[in-house]
């Protein structure tokens, strides 16, 4: 059972305010602006204007109600003979500052100018065979809108901002970034990207380039394609230049997990909702993973309520959610399963694409929603569908990632089976399982009497499946082995076997400084790296151990409990009462930092460097990657810091007794769902773990002096980051290498002084969007093309007559008190490069992605000295490095100047495409995953940029 959450203690406020107080000037460096957010809603089209209204979204299918409102158009730039529809649901958005009147606000920020910018990124689907793979986006301006509810005053009391929200054919998850237009109150940025000292890359082979101009296009001609995606991390340092505009970021997913009833309300497909959050499905329950396809799943399950067979499910990532008991029969079948005893808990649960999967004692349950997007037809269950029948399933595996247009995941069988893996697969809602191996158990093909798989990895890209594998030999000895299974060769061979002890980590740490280690990328590579990156650096703070058959062992025995592996940079971890870890399946590094006397009971990948790490007494543990420490944060002195600020602020997200329920990342940001008990009343929350605080607090409760000085105490602070300022220059414009494709849309323009927008002109603003989507869609791209742009076609008849319908604009006789400017719906070309790298980059075969670095650093890190009178070249002790998922198919080349006067160093960075990797499919499909980590060596841990949301870190 998990403990309770310590209670806290306002006696440790006198410690936060001496840390806070110790703090360098740097941390109060901070503009003073007001604590305001952005707020989005969604109404269906009846409840506009409605205040305190949201729909869910469910409705998936275009409406044509909006094309009697064109009908009444004449004169107006419009095809009469073309049908306009609708898309079925609108974003409200307001904004609120804390201590402040919301409805004033927004008054004010309208009488100001502040227009709210909406960007909706919509994700690319699953099935590549199905539908396309593109990077599309769609930016619109907010109109604003009058609520019409009653006011007593001339002109407005409430009012809100509205745009369509589209839905795309194959997507149905959607990022929705709020901005401002820069006029108005400010509103800080939630999500600011930043570039890094240590930028997280991310890449992709084969997705085809849209067309743009020719005089953009710079990618070669013909032959594979071999691409990469780079994904920017958090910043660090004191680095110059600002978000561009404040933004925030909303999950906007479909939930076809819903239907409507003949009162017209909503209902769940899957079960009852319940209303009560009894405490004891909370309280001293252990926390449990949550676990979905990365950047697919639309809506996510948890179970692990004791004795109940119900789940927690959202469609906003936690933002809200809903307790629902599920529509299952509570059977057993202990007559064939090795069970103690009978349980209604749903102990594992999966979300994919349109599918869930549950496990409730031995029994796997699967439920199909009801996806039009996705399927264009109905393939949704009608009730939970038991699979895997007279099979005893011990354990659901995940399988993070999607590959080859399909979703999977993994049964591990006891009983007859096992020794066996049941691999599901699931397309288009279409759910199937294979048995592997296929030939023989991996009993028979390691040549063991007994063995027990105890974990699964499914490496979807290569077709590989990575077993943990509990053995005993014939002197009942139990040890265990990773085990690799090649699904196109049906062939199965021992990777590692896992040390019986845990290595002695004082011993290990001295072995590991001094050890190099050559690295293979997996079995078909006959590339060996080596890598003085990480083990080459200087002593402190490595915390390793190279595991090369020569270590001394406490007597403390291994107890392996599951592995985690990330497809990017080829992270294997086994992990248990220890943590192992490797780049290419074969050579292990053992972390000591991680006490041997603690037992994980999950990990939780970000996968973009960061790796959480939960154990069995709730601790939280933290490992980056280029650094081999790991780090405590829950139970920490940063903690105790950061709980004491929150209870002198009052925070409403933290209670004297607490009970973490599962810890997940989203867009890089680690959160944890959490239940509060707080003056009798329970509550579940959503909340930020602020890694970079407890990190930055921990750091300066150690990192500072009290030196005597002219009769009393100076404090002196230790600066353990390497830099002062770091900056990317020279980007390279984002569209040739990001695939992404943006178009822009503007409200129609109303003819009323006030400006306010009506329901005639919100439904040609939809009509006009879902046109200007619809383009897109049915657009070949034929290379012929002169224009490249699917968008000319729909004005190019109208635009001899543009001055007149300018005209009547002018003098208010446009019809239906709505101008349509045809200039405000286009594809945009030419989007410049911010501050950062791109969120994915995609590398043609042979091409390059060149950027700049500029880094400032300490004084005392330059040197220049002088040789026979003649003065050389001007070194510096501050570095870079960088580290590739796949050597064999990228490379990188860094070029260096030191400018020692201004304690500058400018670097050239230019990763190409090797030619190398030929795997991928016709352009778009089997895309090629990889990565590159740019590194200030000696950063990790030491380097803070402090935000107007607080510190962020370097890796």
């Amino acid at each position: 059972m998990s403990p309770a959450w310590p209670r806290l203690r306002v006696l440790r406020a006198l410690r936060a305010l001496l840390v806070v107080l110790l703090a360098p000037w740097r941390l109060w460096a901070i503009k003073d602006t007001q604590d305001c957010t952005w707020q989005v809603a969604l109404n269906k089209f009846d409840a506009i204007g409605e205040n305190h209204t949201s729909d869910r979204f469910f409705y998936q299918e275009p409406l044509d109600t909006v094309d009697e409102v064109f009908s009444l158009l004449v004169d107006a730039p419009i095809d009469p003979d073309k049908t306009y529809l609708g898309f079925p649901y609108y974003l409200k958005i307001n904004y609120s500052c804390k201590r402040e009147f919301s409805e004033a606000l927004v008054r004010k920020g309208h009488l100001t100018g502040l227009k709210p910018m909406v960007l909706v990124s919509f994700q690319s689907p699953v099935n590549f065979y199905h539908w396309k793979i593109e990077q599309l986006q769609i930016q619109m301006e907010a109109a604003p809108f009058r609520s019409k509810e009653l006011c007593n005053a001339e002109e407005v009391c409430v009012m809100s901002w509205y745009t369509p929200m589209p839905i795309k054919n194959g997507s149905v998850v959607m990022r929705v970034d709020v901005s401002s237009n820069g006029l108005g109150p400010f509103i800080p940025n939630k999500r600011c990207p930043f570039p890094s000292p240590g930028q997280w890359g991310r890449l992709w082979e084969g997705l085809p380039n849209p067309q743009v101009p020719k005089e953009d296009r710079r990618s070669p001609k013909g032959g594979n394609r071999a691409g990469g995606w780079l994904c920017a991390r958090a910043g660090v340092g004191t680095l110059t230049g600002a978000c561009p505009t404040p933004t925030a970021s909303f999950r906007v997913n479909i939930n076809g997990f819903l239907e409507r009833q003949q009162d017209n309300t909503l209902r769940f497909t899957v079960g009852n909702e319940l209303f009560n959050l009894i405490p004891r499905y909370f309280v001293n329950v252990p926390s449990r993973p949550l676990w979905y396809t990365v950047d697919q799943a639309p809506v996510l399950i948890l179970g692990g309520i004791p004795e109940e067979k119900s789940i927690l499910l959202t469609d906003t990532n936690f933002k809200d959610f809903f307790l629902v008991e599920l529509s299952i029969d509570n059977c057993w079948v202990g007559s064939f399963c090795p069970q103690a005893s009978f349980t209604a808990t749903i102990y594992d649960a999966i979300a994919t694409e349109s599918t869930l999967f549950i496990r409730q004692n031995q029994l796997v349950y699967y439920f199909t929603g009801t996806y039009i997007t996705l399927h264009e037809s109905n393939h949704g269950s009608e009730k939970w569908v038991h699979v895997l029948d007279n099979e005893c399933v011990k354990k659901l595996c995940p399988v993070h990632f999607h590959s080859n247009g399909s979703e999977y995941i993994m049964a591990l069988t006891a009983g007859k089976h096992e020794g066996y893996v049941y691999l599901g697969t699931i397309t288009d809602g279409r759910v199937s399982f294979e048995l592997l191996p296929r030939q023989r158990s991996v009993c028979d093909a390691i040549k063991v009497v007994n063995c027990s798989i105890t974990w699964a990895v499914f490496v979807a890209g290569h077709y590989n499946l990575l077993l943990l594998v509990e053995t005993e030999d014939a002197s009942t000895r139990k040890y265990f082995q990773v085990v690799s299974y090649d699904l196109v060769r049906d062939y199965l061979v021992i990777l590692y076997t896992v040390p019986e002890f845990i290595p002695d980590g004082r011993r290990g740490r001295q072995r590991g400084l001094q050890s190099w280690v050559g690295a293979k990328r997996g079995p078909g590579d006959h590339i060996s790296l080596l890598h003085p990156l990480f083990l080459c650096l200087p002593a402190q703070g490595l915390e390793f151990l190279n595991i090369l058959g020569t270590e001394s062992y406490t007597n403390i025995s291994m107890v392996p409990k599951g592995m985690s592996y990330n497809p990017y940079n080829n992270w294997l971890f086994i992990w248990g009462n220890f943590l192992l870890m490797s780049y290419n399946n074969q050579n292990f590094i053992y972390l000591a930092d991680f006490p041997k006397e603690l037992s994980i009971k999950y990990l939780v990948n970000s996968f973009h460097g960061e790796v959480a790490i939960v154990t069995e007494t709730e601790e939280i543990w933290y490992l980056l990657e280029g650094s081999y420490r790991v780090n405590q944060l829950f139970p920490s002195k940063g903690w105790e810091v950061y709980i004491s600020l929150q209870v002198m602020h009052q925070s409403s997200l933290y209670a004297p007794n607490e009970t973490m329920v599962t810890l997940f990342y989203e867009d890089s940001k680690l959160y944890q769902l959490v239940y509060l008990i707080d003056n009798q009343q329970g509550r579940l929350v959503k909340r930020l773990v602020p890694v970079e605080q407890l990190l930055m607090y921990q750091q300066l409760s150690n990192g500072y002096h009290l030196k005597p000085q002219g009769g009393h105490l100076t404090l002196s602070f230790t600066e353990f980051c390497p830099f002062m300022v770091l900056r990317l220059r020279d980007l390279p414009n984002p569209q040739t290498y990001t695939r992404q494709e943006r178009y822009r849309a503007q409200p129609p323009r109303v003819l009323e002084p006030s400006g306010f927008h009506n329901e005639i002109s919100l439904a040609v603003y939809q009509g006009l969007v879902y046109y200007l989507l619809w383009l897109h869609s049915v657009y070949d791209k034929p290379y012929a093309d002169p224009v490249h742009d699917p968008t000319w076609r729909w004005w190019k008849d109208r635009r001899q007559d543009q001055d007149y319908y300018f005209y009547l604009a002018s003098n208010w006789r446009s019809a239906g008190k709505v101008h349509i400017d045809m200039t405000s719906y286009e594809k945009i070309y030419d989007l410049k490069a911010e501050y950062e790298l791109p969120e994915r980059i995609f590398l043609d075969k042979g091409t390059s992605y060149s950027f700049s670095i500029f880094l400032t650093a300490q004084g005392h890190l330059f040197k220049s000295e002088i040789r026979h009178g003649v003065s050389v070249q001007p070194q510096s002790r501050a570095k870079l490095a960088v580290v590739l998922g796949d050597p064999g198919c990228i490379k990188v080349v860094m070029k260096k100047e030191v400018l020692i006067n201004r304690y500058l160093v400018l670097l050239w960075v230019t990763l190409s495409d090797k030619r190398s990797c030929f795997d991928q499919g016709i352009s778009g499909h089997h895309l090629r995953k990889t990565s590159m980590l740019v590194k200030v060596v000696g950063s990790a841990w030491h380097c803070f940029q402090n935000t107007l949301q607080g510190p962020r870190m370097a890796t």
